[in-house]
């Protein structure tokens, strides 16, 4: 993966300056340490910041088409670029290199503005059509990699747009003054992050997953090309199990195959959980004996899952890496963290994973494959779980065993009391009136999530507009109305946190602050499709999670990784800035004096919370995460908008 920027103007004649794209570029090197090159010409400007990964010796862009009337600056993989390569020279197309770059700009050429439905991959790019005196700026479809515009008021020109990979090309420009949208903290506190097109920076706007926009003389035009779909209810498969395991196989072992494409060292990573185990599995299929893993451990045994992953090495047999993160190591790190997510955060979860791709960095691999996206895909979370029990549950509301089931997922719930029973009421009975709202599945999440902003303070709350959740409703597709409920889960996770958090901030943020690129097999767009036509029934049985996909690989895995109990990525959050030394950037960003200046939080409920956890051992999850998005959103606010320096 690499680096992007750009701009362009209203005014065709009007040629960027050099100077300024090179500002853009270098505010990113981490993302591009191989190389930088540029275009310009007049409307436009290209920048780009190279991780080499294909074509090492002549792949450099920005590329052109062969009359180089249409360039491209590109972030990204197209996995299926050697096929889709003798497709085009069959055609008649002529190649100056042999990179899966030169291949989007010669689809262009023949297909037109469907070009980017025959690319497999992960990518964002611009895309400059001198004929046409247009750009398009296009993100893939699970929205793996990110990309961010501003549009520019400049007078009687009509207007500027810059863009770049990542905010800090664009502040860089000296076009952006950074500053806090409040409906995007709003968005944060409730989903994890905002939603595309909302980003945590007022004036900034993100492309969303699956998105093509259009920028030519008439204006901007935003374009959804690819989205989750999913069948009727009533019109989903129902198919003998051995076929469909045959065809799981099939799909992901080649959604594997190609992003092995590469001509550097391709690695993985190994949490011991099955998604990952899976894909371990899979390329010792298909690369030599000296395939590289890479895993994390921790000192607290309810987060460590080191014992699976040296049983699963042991049984395929990896040349494996391991690195400890320890409290020490969260809170050293979190500073650089949240510069690289540029946005703030509410776990601590993306320190450490920043921590592993250092590692793969070190033992000499850009390329690794995750198994990020199974959940989504293939049904394994818990609020999937959690849906179909309160489903259930919403069948007859004043039932007092139903509710009983959700100890099944949480076997720590105490049931035993009233009181107990009141709380399983008030947390999980959300919405339990109307089953039928889309986002039935996901109110207690927000709900939980909701709670960082009771520390808000009173001038900031009235800055703060609307109801996240109902402008998601009003968003939603139609045809979602008669989905299954399962798939609307289905839908919900991956159009929110996947995209805006996972992949982004726990995603690509954190592998890309040490150039190595992230490829994910799962998020192969024909197994998506694939997977949203099957009946739940084949994803969740009961309550086993990932059913199809366990029993598929019950002749690669070990038994007791197939069976162990799913066991969700967490990190150590405040436990590690209020234990026995709190760094001194922590003691700063939090003092009162700090929390009123900046304004977001108010001052005595922020220190109160954080008396609290430092006198509890048992904090709550809510004490937690509202503790990690404050600490957060004042290193974010220190770091971009008034840049002093802290630490």
């Amino acid at each position: 993966m690499c680096g992007i920027a750009g701009i362009v103007f209203t005014d065709r004649e009007r040629t960027p300056d050099v100077a300024l794209l090179k500002r853009m570029i270098s505010a990113i090197p981490h993302r591009g340490p191989d190389g930088t090159g540029y275009h310009l010409e007049p409307g436009v400007g290209l920048g780009h910041a190279r991780l080499s990964i294909i074509d090492l010796g002549g792949g450099a862009q920005p590329i052109h088409n062969t009359d180089e009337t249409v360039w491209i600056t590109y972030n990204g993989e197209i996995f299926n670029y050697i096929e889709l390569r003798q497709e085009l020279l069959a055609r008649g197309h002529k190649f100056y290199t042999q990179s899966d770059t030169e291949v989007i700009v010669h689809a262009y050429d023949e297909y037109g503005d469907d070009f980017v439905r025959h690319l497999n991959g992960q990518f964002a790019f611009a895309l400059w059509d001198r004929k046409k005196r247009r750009l398009l700026l296009v993100r893939d479809r699970a929205g793996i990699l990110p990309l961010y515009y501003s549009v520019i008021s400049s007078g009687q020109d009509g207007g500027t747009v810059v863009f770049g990979s990542e905010v800090k090309a664009l502040i860089a420009s000296g076009l952006v003054q950074p500053a806090l949208d409040p409906d995007g903290l709003d968005e944060l506190m409730t989903f994890w992050a905002p939603l595309a097109p909302r980003t945590i920076f007022a004036g900034v706007s993100q492309v969303g997953p699956g998105e093509m926009l259009v920028l030519d003389d008439k204006g901007m035009e935003r374009r959804r090309y690819w989205h989750w779909e999913f069948p009727e209810a009533g019109a989903l498969r129902r198919e003998d199990p051995e076929k469909l395991k045959a065809e799981l196989l099939d799909v992901l072992g080649d959604a594997t195959q190609i992003r092995l494409r590469a001509d550097v060292p391709v690695g993985a990573y190994l949490s011991g959980g099955l998604d990952s185990s899976t894909l371990v599995a899979l390329l010792k299929q298909r690369v030599p004996k000296s395939l590289q893993t890479f895993s994390i451990g921790f000192d607290d045994a309810g987060l460590d899952e080191s014992v699976h992953q040296r049983e699963v090495v042991k049984h395929l047999d990896t040349n494996h890496n391991h690195i400890q993160c320890t409290l020490a190591d969260i809170a050293r790190d979190f500073l650089s963290t949240v510069r690289h997510t540029e946005s703030p955060i509410l776990r601590t979860a993306p320190a450490p994973m920043q921590m592993l791709s250092g590692l793969v960095r070190r033992n000499g691999v850009k390329v690794v494959l995750t198994g990020e996206g199974a959940d989504e895909v293939l049904g394994g979370y818990d609020i999937f779980k959690e849906s179909k029990v309160r489903q259930f549950w919403a069948q007859q509301p004043a039932s007092t065993w139903r509710p009983g089931l959700l100890k099944r997922l949480y076997p720590y719930l105490d049931l035993t009391t009233e009181q107990s029973a009141a709380y399983l009421k008030e947390f999980f009975g959300v919405g339990l009136s109307n089953p039928n709202d889309p986002c039935f599945s996901h109110l207690p999440r927000w709900a939980t999530t909701a709670q960082c902003k009771l520390f808000w303070s009173d001038d900031f709350r009235q800055r703060v507009s609307g109801d996240p959740a109902q402008r998601l409703r009003e968003s939603l597709p139609k045809e979602l109305a008669g989905w299954h409920p399962f798939n609307r889960s289905e839908y919900l996770e991956a159009k929110t946190l996947l995209p805006s958090y996972l992949l982004s901030s726990q995603g690509d943020r954190m592998l890309m602050s040490n150039s190595v690129e992230g490829r994910f097999p799962f998020l192969d767009h024909r197994l998506i499709e694939w997977a949203t036509k099957l009946h739940p029934r084949y994803k969740m049985k009961v309550l086993r999670e990932k059913w199809l996909l366990k029993e598929s690989m019950r002749a690669q895995l070990p038994a007791s990784i197939l069976n162990r109990h799913k066991q969700p990525y967490r990190a150590p959050d405040a436990a590690a800035f209020l234990g026995l030394k709190t760094p001194e950037y922590v003691k700063e960003l939090t003092s009162e004096a700090m929390i009123a200046r900046f304004g977001y939080f108010d001052p005595v409920k922020v220190s109160r919370l954080m008396t609290k956890l430092g006198r509890s051992k048992g904090a709550s999850a809510r004490d937690n995460m509202a503790f990690i998005g404050v600490l957060s959103t004042q290193i974010w606010h220190a770091t971009f908008v008034s840049g002093q320096a802290v630490g």
